[in-house]
């Protein structure tokens, strides 16, 4: 798996597990999801992404 598919699949599930807990727990895991949105817009622009330099360490492709 490369590292741009790991990064996108890492955040569907970030994004389904809180928007499971916002269901099931308290609205505020919503604040998650937008916390996986702003990261992933900013990433795009800055070209600098967390979840990337953690997949590349632990030996995804680029």
């Amino acid at each position: 798996m490369r590292i741009e598919n790991g990064v996108r699949v890492f955040a569907g599930i970030m994004t389904l597990i809180s928007a499971l807990l916002a269901a099931v727990v308290s609205k505020w895991w919503l604040l998650l999801t937008a916390f996986i949105g702003v990261n992933l817009i900013q990433s795009a622009f800055t070209g600098f992404c967390p979840a990337a330099k953690v997949m590349k360490k632990l030996g995804l492709k680029e």
